[in-house]
């Protein structure tokens, strides 16, 4: 039977000396989504990325791939893009990823046929014989990135993947991340760039102080934090406002026009607070204030 989630971790321990670098850390990351990995310096992101990769082991718990204990032949079935990105200087680009492609288990010859692929899809067949050291920081990124999807894994590690990309590039991982969830591959996703959050994620866990304090879909997160506030822009003059709806902030604009923004109970009508608006004033937008991803972060991390 197949697990509906592609990664499981159980009660992970981590301890550095003196540190204790994650406390009992369980997540489950279903299949076939970008599941953001979230979390301020130091929190404990990267250690548990670590030992997903075997690179380290937990001190107590355990982790789970397809339902299955993690075991060293795994490793074929993931892709790993560190955020201290880790290519041989010396090499050439094509030789290079053709040593990287084997490490991960294909031939030469299927190595071969789904490079040419990817060096057509980025434009960077003129790349094949360059040494890695000639080429632009955003250049190796790109390398990188293709060394990490190439074997097709069923599970994708991005580490701050569009750190030094500059908008077109950036742009250009980001489709190919989203191709690759599309083809099925689920992708772990840590960042601290919220607005890559909001565009790409399905789930996210936050992990704060080694400890997990938040997780779940992101729509489900979002109606988590709503503080049912709304925001108008009229013309007019707004008074008289019945006590059940809040004025929190108010804000003069240009051109006689006013921002407000107003909180009603959790139990009242939005089409009662628009009707007692449009009886005041002369209303040019309306809409509710979403939480961000940045709120969330810094008001879960502030408020843990």
């Amino acid at each position: 039977m197949t697990s509906t989630a592609i990664l499981e971790t159980r009660n992970i321990v981590k301890q550095y000396a003196q540190h204790r670098a994650l406390d009992g850390v369980s997540l489950t990351v279903p299949r076939g989504c970008i599941f953001g990995l979230l979390g301020p310096n130091g929190a404990g992101k990267t250690s548990l990325i670590r030992i997903i990769n075997q690179i380290t082991a937990p001190d107590e718990g355990e982790v789970f791939l397809g339902g299955d204990p993690l075991r060293p032949e795994h490793i074929g079935r993931i892709g790993y893009l560190p955020e201290e990105r880790g290519l041989y200087k010396k090499m050439k680009v094509g030789e290079q990823l053709l040593y990287l492609a084997q490490l991960k288990g294909l031939s030469e010859k299927q190595a071969m046929d789904k490079l040419k692929i990817w060096f057509t899809k980025f434009d960077i067949k003129p790349w094949w014989n360059k040494a890695v050291e000639d080429l632009s920081k955003g250049m190796q990124q790109k390398i990188q990135f293709v060394a990490t999807v190439l074997h097709e894994p069923d599970l994708i590690i991005l580490d701050e993947p569009f750190s030094g990309f500059d908008p077109i590039n950036a742009n250009l991982i980001k489709d190919e991340i989203l191709e690759l969830r599309r083809n099925g591959s689920t992708i772990i996703f840590s960042t601290h760039r919220m607005e890559s959050v909001e565009e790409l994620c399905d789930y996210i866990a936050l992990i704060n102080r080694s400890h997990k304090i938040l997780d779940g879909p992101k729509k489900a997160i979002k109606e988590q934090f709503k503080t049912h506030t709304y925001r108008a822009e009229f013309q007019g003059e707004l008074t008289d406002l019945p006590p059940v709806f809040t004025v929190v902030d108010s804000q003069p604009l240009d051109e006689g026009f006013t921002r407000v923004d107003i909180r009603i109970p959790p139990d009242a009508s939005v089409n009662d607070l628009i009707r007692n608006l449009l009886d005041r004033v002369a209303i040019r937008s309306f809409g509710e204030n979403i939480p961000s991803m940045n709120d969330i972060f810094i008001k879960a991390v502030n408020g843990q």
